[in-house]
């Protein structure tokens, strides 16, 4: 239980800076909220990352680049199954403001994050 309470906070963080890296892309530059989102989301992945592996579940006993990979292969799938529903939504109710699709959207890939950060990146292996 401690794992996943400090897993959200970690993501909490992470939906900060997805939010506010979208936020201010929106605000400040001309780009859509399509193309915001493929900027923010490696920044939260990047920010998630951090905090996991020093916060939440401590580094595993891989290589940093393997860890790396493997932590890049779920955030990317979650990233895809996000984006995907941030946009689905977007498409289909286009006066859903970007920052509540984001909201649902990311809600719904927490579930999918955990259990690919807690039992592919993170698990530690067994000794024989």
């Amino acid at each position: 239980m401690k794992k996943l309470f400090r897993f959200l906070i970690a993501g909490g963080v992470g939906f900060v800076v997805d939010a506010g890296v979208l936020h201010l892309l929106l605000w400040f530059t001309p780009v859509g909220p399509f193309v915001g989102r493929a900027i923010s989301i490696p920044s939260a992945l990047l920010a998630t990352w951090v905090l996991n592996r020093n916060f939440t579940f401590g580094r595993s006993d891989r290589s940093l680049a393997a860890e790396g990979f493997r932590y890049g292969s779920v955030g990317l799938t979650s990233a895809l199954l996000n984006y995907g529903l941030f946009s689905s939504l977007l498409m289909t109710e286009p006066s859903l403001r970007p920052i509540i699709a984001l909201t649902l959207a990311s809600a719904a890939a927490t579930a999918f994050s955990f259990f690919g950060y807690s039992r592919f990146v993170f698990r530690h292996r067994q000794n024989p």
